[in-house]
């Protein structure tokens, strides 16, 4: 039978029945009874309650019950500290016992007990657990020299144990010295004054290379981690390291290959580049590297993180290996992104028509974005090595021709960097891109083209017309595409003043009067005035040379390359971030750098000046449009007007034709109405759906939460009740919202009082909207977090679509009327409704009360109509009509918004409001 047994049980008084076992004088009873506590513990029951009767266990010869006995008292001595003094005299005594396994458990044991009381009788016996004749203690006690100097540090300098540990870094088992080196690295990171506590020297180096050949492999990583600490005196030193490390990179293990290669980076700088050491050096650091990916695609992936960095700072190492970085068919796609990186890296003259032939392919796949990535690659290609440019043009022409929307876009944004870098030589394509400008949607590829036709406006004939059909849409556009066309179109002008005069006070009025963006209107402003006075500095500014982009536009800071380079095989070089970044507490302060160049290479430094030219590469400048777009709009001082009512689709304004006065009249009374509380709807709460389960018990371990969302005073609230089903009190709430599609976010902390086994209690949660977006599929899903004393719980739940009713969301009669009708009609969704219950006022007043605002009713033919607004707390506006028939429970609801995805929401909320009572 498995060890399944100890985990159920029928007994009605378990620890009552487990105490009279424990006291059993049969050994066999004695040890089921312990390993069915340690079973309850492990799921999380309360046994501390019989403390003392596992502690009396631990007087046994049996290594297997004194194991379960240490094991419980780790668990528990910290919330029992007096009783687990009884255990003292055992533990002292075991660290004597004639078998060095009991020793060597008994002193680990001790190391992580952290009790104050019981680290003051832990010297003596560890002192001796550090001379012990057999290595297996030793090598345990020098780790529980970190785990007491974590505990009290002055004890440990106080009682000598940091010389002892210095000279176990002479012992003769590789293991022992394996484990020294270890701890005396935790000792080193955790060190208050840092300053390392022990220095290495080139006798010590000696000792540890010894032992590198002999130790485990994750001894040897710890080894090799050590040494990368290391500076040599000179280079004949560092060149004898080297030697004595590169077995290394034929061992089975990745972390040890990794940490043998982080090594070599960093004495590499301390030899001559024109050296014959150097480059066979070099040449033997490829193959480990190459070998790694073919393991499995998760260490492929954090091998290819590590290269990336390789690559950047030495590209010579795997010049010559291209091949083995082009993408299989079955790589993941956290894989192919990271190969198609290296690749670019990589790129040069020699293999550059391999690479070509490789991204085309690569263009016509079906994931999308490998395709976008691939097609950015052959612009990256044609801006790297010269000579291939016309080639890359040349295949990104035949990619468009393909007609394929993304990847149209994709090589419409790198054609522009293109034109950056090679003024003058590839205009001739620009009549090919403007017969595909009707199908550009995406932002990034829009400002691109933008750019391109105010840039080469004297050669494209009907520019002012293109650009005029831009501006037709102006409010609707992203804050990126409107700066590019104020640019463009003063571009234009600059270029062809006669004919283009309208135009450019038509950009200027838009960017400076009816846009909410500052940095538009800023910049709206500055050209306004720079044209008023002086159209001749006003060519110069905007019509000056631009300086030609980087070939590398998202290297790493050489700076921070080199200190990840001395973090290879480390969470840091797969983040590409140093440890300050994401790890918080001791040892992340402590920046590492790479020793200075040895004096006869001097090729960094032009490379280091030429950075002050890269610009940075848009691909990071560009959100995901929801985010983009929930974050552009709301601008509390613009309240009073509409000029950016719409989330996805630009302002009402813009419909009226140039006339907001009424709706900005209209807006402001709304406002005053707010303010005065004119509104009685806003202050009324809406309707109240009842609570479902959220985490069910056997998931939260024994933590039931079910809840709800409500909208009260013009605020969103999470109302839940936690129920504790478990044997012990749970406290400590908190709680994290993940991104989400409505920025929703904790507005103040959890407050929850503990909460006693089988009680219940609640718990209200203010939300803000302002938090981090992210779009989540539904729109109203929203990931929690909730942590308490026991663990951390994560579940999903939906956000009632009528908590996002903003109680601004009444629009003026005319604004509606002309936003219906601008809206297409294929952003038109319609949704049956039965059972429908009421008069038409009745619903009116209903829907008024949970920010569903009627702002016109009809009898057409017998039927009612009732036409609705309402706006998400996102700023999108949704226009609805409601078509009933008196004496029919069967009604339609028509939505119409430009942003069609919040229909399912918006169609459950408007059921759940009509069917409540």
């Amino acid at each position: 039978m498995t060890d399944s047994k100890y985990f159920t049980t029928t007994k009605k008084g378990e620890i009552f029945e487990l105490k009279s076992e424990l006291n059993n004088d049969k050994k066999e009873k004695k040890k089921e009874a312990v390993k069915k506590v340690i079973a309850s513990m492990t799921v999380g029951k309360d046994v501390s309650a019989l403390f003392p009767d596992v502690v009396n266990c631990m007087q046994t010869d049996n290594l297997e019950l004194k194991k379960l006995v240490y094991l419980y008292l780790m668990n528990y001595a910290k919330s029992q500290p007096d009783m687990a003094i009884m255990a003292v005299n055992t533990f002292v005594k075991d660290c004597e016992d004639s078998n060095p396994l009991i020793r060597a458990l008994a002193v680990r044991t001790m190391g992580c007990i952290r009790v104050d009381k019981i680290t003051e009788y832990l010297c003596e016996p560890l002192r001796k657990c550090l001379k012990d004749e057999d290595p297996y203690v030793r090598k345990t006690a020098a780790v529980c020299v970190a785990k007491l100097y974590d505990i009290s540090s002055s004890m440990v300098e106080d009682q000598g144990f940091l010389d002892q540990l210095k000279d176990l870094l002479s012992d003769s088992n590789p293991m022992v010295v394996a484990n020294a080196v270890a701890a005396l690295s935790e000792i080193n990171e955790a060190s208050q004054s840092g300053q390392p506590l022990v220095e290495m020297n080139s006798v010590t180096i000696n000792k540890l290379l010894t032992a590198l050949n002999e130790c485990t492999e994750w001894g040897q990583v710890f080894i090799l981690d050590s040494l990368a600490n290391y500076s040599p005196k000179d280079e004949r030193e560092a060149q004898s390291i080297c030697e004595r490390i590169t077995p290394r990179l034929a061992h089975a293990n990745a972390a040890v290959v990794l940490s043998a290669v982080k090594v070599l980076m960093k004495l590499l700088e301390m030899l001559s580049n024109d050296s014959d050491f150097c480059a066979t050096l070099t040449k033997k650091l490829a193959p480990p590297l190459v070998t790694l990916l073919s393991s499995e695609p998760e260490v492929q992936y954090v091998a290819l993180r590590n290269i990336n960095l390789i690559v950047q700072k030495r590209p010579d190492i795997l010049k010559h290996e291209m091949k083995v970085f082009f993408v299989k068919y079955n790589d993941p796609i956290y894989v192919k992104l990271e190969k198609l990186d290296i690749m670019i890296r990589l790129a040069n003259q020699t293999n550059i028509a391999q690479v070509l032939s490789e991204l085309k392919e690569y263009a016509t796949e079906v994931d999308v974005d490998f395709v976008r990535k691939a097609v950015r690659a052959i612009g990256r290609c044609a801006i790297k090595v010269e000579p291939s440019a016309e080639r890359c043009v040349s295949t990104l022409l035949d990619l468009i021709q393909t007609k394929v929307n993304y990847v149209v876009q994709e090589a419409i944004v790198v054609i522009k960097d293109i034109f950056r870098k090679y003024p003058n030589k590839y205009e001739s394509i620009i009549s090919t891109l403007c017969e595909n400008l009707d199908t550009l949607d995406e932002p990034e590829a829009r400002a691109s083209m933008v750019w391109i036709i105010g840039e080469y406006a004297e050669r494209i004939d009907n520019a002012d017309e293109l650009l005029d059909s831009f501006l037709e849409g102006f409010q609707d556009e992203n804050a990126q595409v409107q700066l590019q066309l104020l640019t463009a179109v003063v571009k234009l002008f600059l270029k062809r003043p006669s004919d283009t005069q309208e135009l450019v006070q038509h950009v200027l009025s838009l960017a400076t009067q009816d846009s909410d963006n500052p940095d538009l209107r800023d910049r709206g402003f500055i050209y306004w005035r720079l044209l008023s006075t002086d159209p001749a500095a006003a060519k110069e500014v905007v019509l000056a040379d631009k300086p030609l982009i980087s070939e590398e536009t998202d290297l790493l800071e050489p700076t921070l390359l080199d200190e990840l380079i001395c973090h290879i095989s480390s969470l840091a070089s797969v983040y590409h971030k140093p440890p300050t970044a994401f790890v918080e507490g001791r040892g992340a302060g402590v920046r590492k750098s790479l020793p200075n160049r040895a004096p006869t290479a001097g090729t960094a430094e032009p490379e280091a000046g030429g950075e002050a030219m890269v610009i940075p590469n848009q691909e990071s400048l560009i959100g995901d449009l929801l985010s983009m777009d929930i974050n552009a709009p709301a601008m509390p001082a613009a309240a009073p007007t509409t000029s950016n009512v719409d989330l996805l689709g630009g302002g009402l304004d813009i419909l009226l034709g140039g006339g907001p006065a009424e709706p900005a009249a209209g807006g402001a009374t709304s406002l005053l109405g707010d303010i005065f509380g004119l509104s009685g709807a806003s202050l009324s709460a809406g309707v109240q759906i009842p609570k479902i389960v959220w985490l069910p018990a056997e998931k939260g371990k024994g933590l039931e939460i079910q809840g709800t969302f409500s909208r009260r005073n013009g605020e969103i609230f999470m109302d839940m009740t936690l129920t504790n089903k478990a044997m012990q009190p749970m406290s400590n709430f908190a709680i994290q919202l993940n991104k989400n599609s409505f920025g929703l976010l904790p507005a103040s902390p959890m407050q929850v009082a503990p909460v006693p086994p089988n009680q219940t209690t609640e718990a209200t949660l203010p939300l803000g909207t302002h938090g981090p977006v992210q779009r989540m599929e539904p729109l109203n899903n929203l990931q929690v977090a909730v942590k308490n004393n026991i663990d951390i719980f994560y579940f999903a739940c939906l956000v009632h679509g009528n908590v996002l009713f903003a109680e601004d969301g009444q629009l003026d009669k005319r604004v509606f009327l002309n936003t219906w009708k601008e809206i297409p009609a294929a952003n038109e969704v319609q949704y049956s409704l039965s059972g429908v219950i009421g008069t038409t006022d009745g619903i009116a007043s209903k829907m008024t009360t949970n920010n569903v605002f009627t702002i016109a009713k009809r009898n057409v033919e017998g039927q009612d109509m009732l036409y609705q607004s309402l706006k998400l707390t996102n700023n999108i506006w949704v226009l609805l009509e409601l078509k009933l028939q008196p004496g029919n429970p069967d009604a339609t609801l028509s939505l119409k918004s430009r942003s069609v995805e919040v229909a399912p929401m918006i169609f459950a909320a408007y059921e759940a409001i009509i069917r409540s009572p």
